[in-house]
């Protein structure tokens, strides 16, 4: 019998190396534990002595995994290329968010502040770079202040802008505003782009402290207004994937297109269940479908969600794909999805008439809106109807009688459906979590990719129907896997910054509106005054006033609650089509009722810290390119409107103007100070209001305003308007006397 080499009798994860990879390797737990006995750094010829690897396959496969090792930040490589313990180097590893005037932070993996980096550091990185850090003091803000001690992974490879030419030598000046640095195109690299033209361009040499980068035209886009342009710009400057690579195609079509009879093994049968799924008009992919019926002491729920884990495992190109994308990215009139449309659009879409494999989040529901029991397991099920929200709206409200017909067969669900969600929307506020009511807005498009039109859809009842039903599905899913005490990431939501608090309570108060900070915040009190701000003239604008005094949700595995929903556990477990995160909670949902544990679960803690900062930068990423193109859109529907007026509300105001946005449109723009009536204007910063020294006409936020459109710059984003006239005044109180600026 062929004796086991040492590293395998030693590594805990041997099991899981083994069923992943026909020629296992070493584990990245067995790889720290042998760098931690060794106690001091080691090249990888010590490193794989140690281990003893003689087998040249296995030893190009161990390079590639200390080089991911690095990149992730769980080891460092340091300048005699040796390997070293990120723990015992005073080093803080993190990812780069750039910021628009030249700065930056350093975003640690795990927990902890991040670190400010000046732009003498962030000249010679781009924003997503991943680096080891040295904290260097506190800057003037009393922020921790770092210096760049290694670049770990360059993430920006491309990116796209205007071109301009100055003595023949080419410069892009990067859509996304998170990267400062011009782009210089020498003139070999330029090929056939020409001064003005949006081109997207490969980085071919990065920045340093003393050099700018340096970039090779690949391709310049269309000129015009079209949504295509909008979107490959988007795409170019975020760094998006946009093409699946030909394995991971391979692998999804390896499924063929019709669920196997050999996958219903071990799954409860629910195809008699008239489930529906319930989405959007233009929805592509179905994550979810839900029936409800009443029980004697309430109602029993079940929501199914598609059962991607099934398909998408570890150690696959599929999930590897999957990994790197994080999320699927939604345009006007495209989408990148997480995973390839063999999948996603067919084979884990919950599509009507057709078999598909599910994860079922069972539940009893009290008639007070509260989760008694509930029960996980995997299911085949049979989708009754594709409705939309419109639809069930309709035939819900009653006043759709032909619509009630049609639906005849499901209407007892989705009348039991409503009458849950009325249970758990009072169970909502009895618990005070926040209810934002602003309705979303489309850009509609013509047959050539024009912008047709610009407007606002309110959300209806069977938006929140499907709303709270997933919540409370997530919900129990977050208990579940705390229950069995599994690395899983949680959707946290903390609680807002209390410098941020006081300022929205001025805010507040200054348009008659008390916010009580006595004491602990409790989501609550923010609940009451959304309330309070209902039907107001200016309730849009006082609502996105408290959303920015809240923090950004993220992905992490320490548990601290979700503020805003006023909840103690959250997860995300309704979209694992299109979100990694839910993936990953299927995946250990699967485990334990398989009765692993989390000593044998695939995902370790530490891992799941990296995954879940890496998923909240790349939703983050995906956010910021879906509103680019939006933006982009906004401007190219005004550019023919110039010289048109408009109804609009003030949205800020500042020593150098009123920002604005039109009604029914949330399309936002700036009247300059230097284009108000005829007068000075002094900013009074205690009141956010401006005030005219000789008429005394004062603009403050949530004023109703008439006005004309100067001019538009959708390169930049930008819309100005010059005021018509002030059309509606809300009141104030006396203004107190406080510092001021003198513009005019």
């Amino acid at each position: 019998m062929t004796r086991k080499p040492q590293w395998q009798r030693l590594d805990p994860r041997l099991r899981d190396e083994a069923a992943r990879y026909a020629e296992p390797i070493p584990s990245r737990e067995l790889l720290l534990g042998t760098l931690a006995d060794a106690r001091e750094p080691l090249a990888f010829e010590a490193l794989v002595g140690r281990l003893g690897i003689v087998d040249r396959t296995q030893l190009q496969a161990l390079a590639k995994r200390l080089k991911a090792m690095v990149r992730d930040g769980q080891l460092l490589q340091n300048r005699v290329g040796e390997y070293c313990l990120l723990e015992r180097l005073p080093l803080v590893v993190g990812t780069v968010s750039g910021h628009r005037d030249g700065f930056g932070f350093l975003v640690p993996d795990g927990e902890g502040d991040d670190l400010f980096l000046p732009y003498r550091e962030m000249r010679q990185v781009m924003h997503g770079d991943r680096v080891a850090a040295r904290v260097t003091g506190r800057d003037e803000r009393g922020r921790s202040e770092g210096a760049i001690a290694e670049v770990l992974e360059r993430r920006t490879r491309q990116v796209a802008g205007l071109l301009t030419l100055e003595s023949g030598l080419g410069f892009v000046v990067p859509d996304n505003r998170r990267i400062s640095h011009r782009i210089v195109i020498p003139p070999q690299h330029l090929g056939e782009a020409r001064h003005g033209d949006l081109a997207v361009v490969e980085i071919v040499e990065q920045p340093s402290r003393n050099r700018d980068p340096v970039g090779r035209v690949t391709r310049v886009l269309p000129p015009g207004g079209s949504a295509d342009t909008a979107i490959d710009l988007a795409i170019a400057s975020h760094g998006l994937a946009h093409e699946f690579p030909a394995g991971v195609l391979r692998e999804a079509r390896r499924y063929g297109r019709e669920v196997e009879a050999a996958a219903l093994a071990g799954r409860r049968d629910l195809r008699e269940l008239p489930l529906v799924t319930i989405d959007g008009e233009d929805a592509r992919d179905f994550d979810d479908a839900v029936w409800a019926a009443p029980t004697r002491s309430g109602f029993r729920v079940v929501v199914a969600i598609a059962d991607v884990s099934h398909y998408v495992r570890p150690g696959m190109e599929l999930d590897v794909e999957a990994r790197a994308r994080a999320t699927s990215v939604y345009f006007p009139s495209r989408v990148l999805p997480m995973l390839p449309e063999q999948l996603s659009n067919h084979l884990c879409s919950l599509m009507p008439a057709v078999d598909r494999l599910c994860m079922v989040c069972d539940m009893q529901v009290s008639r007070a809106g509260r989760v008694t029991r509930s029960e996980f397991y995997p299911a085949v099920m049979r989708s009754a109807a594709r409705l939309t929200y419109t639809r069930v709206a309709a035939a819900l409200a009653g006043g759709d009688a032909a619509g009630q017909r049609d639906l005849e067969a499901v209407m007892p669900s989705l009348g039991c459906l409503h009458e849950v969600y009325q249970a758990l929307r009072q169970h909502r506020e009895e618990r005070g979590a926040l209810d934002f009511e602003a309705p979303e807005v489309k850009v509609i498009l013509d047959a050539a990719g024009g912008v047709a039109d610009i407007r606002e859809f309110p959300r209806n009842d069977a938006h929140r129907l499907i709303e709270e039903c997933m919540i409370a599905a997530n919900v129990e899913a977050a208990r579940f896997l705390k229950k069995h005490g599994l690395p899983a990431l949680f959707r946290i939501h903390g609680r807002p910054d209390p410098e941020r608090l006081i300022e929205l309570q001025r805010f507040l108060a200054q348009r008659g509106l008390h916010l009580d900070l006595a004491g602990e915040l409790e989501p609550a009190r923010l609940a009451r005054a959304l309330r309070q701000i209902s039907g107001r003239p200016d309730a849009g604008v006082l609502e996105n006033a408290i959303i920015r005094s809240l923090p950004q949700a993220l992905y992490q595995p320490l548990n601290i609650g979700h503020f805003g929903l006023a909840l103690a556990e959250y997860a995300h477990f309704t979209s694992p089509i299109r979100r990694y995160p839910d993936l990953l909670v299927h995946r250990g949902i699967r485990h334990a009722l398989a009765g692993g544990t989390a000593e044998d679960f695939q995902h370790t803690p530490r891992g799941m810290e990296l995954l879940g900062q890496e998923c909240s930068l790349r939703e983050r990423r995906a956010d910021e390119a879906a509103r680019s193109v939006v933006a982009f859109l906004k401007c190219e529907f005004m550019r023919p409107r110039v010289g048109e007026e408009f109804d609009a509300v003030a949205t800020g105001v500042l020593e150098f103007g009123v920002f604005v946005q039109l009604a029914g449109m949330q399309i936002d723009g700036l009247v300059h100070v230097t284009s108000l009536p005829r007068d000075y204007f002094r900013f009074h910063e205690n009141d956010r209001t401006l005030v005219g020294e000789r008429t005394g006409q004062r603009f403050s936020i949530g004023d109703a305003l008439r006005v004309r459109l100067l001019r538009v710059d959708p390169a930049e984003r930008k819309i100005d308007f010059e005021l018509v006239e002030k059309t509606g005044t809300h009141h104030h109180p006396r203004r107190r006397a406080g510092k001021t600026r003198r513009k005019g």
